[in-house]
Order: C-alpha cells, then sequence, then structure tokens
C-alpha cells in the first residue's frame, strides 16, 4: 500500500489566495481544499485552518475573496502560503483591485466574490461553505495553477503520516 502522502499529492487542485478585509483590517492565505458543490444556488466549499490570521476576519465580515492563481505565480503563493498576517503587512507590495468589497489580487486570474453561510469543524481545520455573488475573469488566457507546482512550498509533507 502507498504512503499517505504519495496518494494525497496525486489529488488534483487549483491553488488561490483567500481575501478578506474587517474593521480596517484584511488578510489573505494560500488555498488549495476550494470546490464548486452546487448549481443552484451557486456553492463553493474551502477548508480553513483557524489559525491563520484572515480566518477572523472571514468570519466576522462573512464575506471573502477566492483570487485564482495563474501557472507560474510561484513568489505570489509564497508570499500569502509563508508567512502570517501578524507579522507582515501582506498587501503592501500586492496589486490589487478595488472591489467595492474583499481585496482582489490585480494579478490573478480571476476572483469570486463569496458570503459564507456554514461552517464545520472538520478535523484541525473548518470547512466553509459560501454562495458565490459575483467575480470576474481578469485574464482569460491563464491556466490556473496548480497545487502540485509549488512542491512542498508549503511544508505539508511533514504534515502527513508516514503509514496507515
Amino acid at each position: 500500500m502507498s504512503a499517505p502522502l504519495e496518494l494525497f499529492r496525486r489529488l488534483t487542485s487549483g491553488l488561490f489566495v483567500i481575501t478578506a478585509t474587517h474593521g480596517g483590517r484584511s488578510g489573505g492565505f494560500t488555498a488549495a481544499w476550494v470546490s464548486q458543490v452546487s448549481f443552484d444556488p451557486l456553492l463553493v466549499i474551502l477548508s480553513v485552518h483557524p489559525g491563520h490570521a484572515t480566518w477572523p476576519l472571514m468570519e466576522q465580515s462573512r464575506r471573502f475573496a477566492i483570487n485564482v492563481l495563474k501557472t507560474g505565480q510561484h513568489d505570489l503563493a509564497r508570499h500569502f502560503g509563508t508567512s502570517s498576517g501578524r507579522d507582515v503587512e501582506k498587501f503592501s507590495t500586492i496589486r490589487i483591485t478595488p472591489a467595492g468589497g474583499p481585496i482582489v489580487l490585480a494579478d490573478a486570474a480571476a476572483w469570486l466574490d463569496c458570503r459564507l453561510e456554514r461552517q464545520h469543524g472538520a478535523g484541525d481545520h473548518i470547512v466553509v461553505i459560501a454562495r458565490v455573488a459575483g467575480g470576474q475573469v481578469l485574464d482569460p488566457d491563464a491556466t490556473p495553477m496548480q497545487y502540485a507546482e509549488t512542491g512542498d512550498m508549503d511544508g505539508s509533507a511533514g504534515l502527513f503520516p508516514l503509514d496507515w
């Protein structure tokens, strides 16, 4: 039987930057566990570690954006995925686009404006179900980045059990 890490690395998923604002604060983090779950209404699901500095902003505002990264945007993925908003102002060097709501990354392939509807504890993460209220394709020719492109940038390989 294969090791859990080897199996889970073969589950395909995109790479996204989740952004939220509340009370004059802003935050963002990378996420790979994002998926559409319904057509009517349009719903998405994502998994959030409750320790992320952005989680309280999402929970309090009940609104966030899913920014779809493009293939090759490793620096942007690293920027949002390997530092905490408690230690650094993540948007000080990033081009953003005013969207009248959550922060939108100007260099993203696309973005979705989401309203948090439900949340459920799931192991060491929180599963969020959100209604998609709008969004925009910013680069119609872009290929969305895949999580596998990042290798072990986030250090997640060490989180998997070695065996069953």
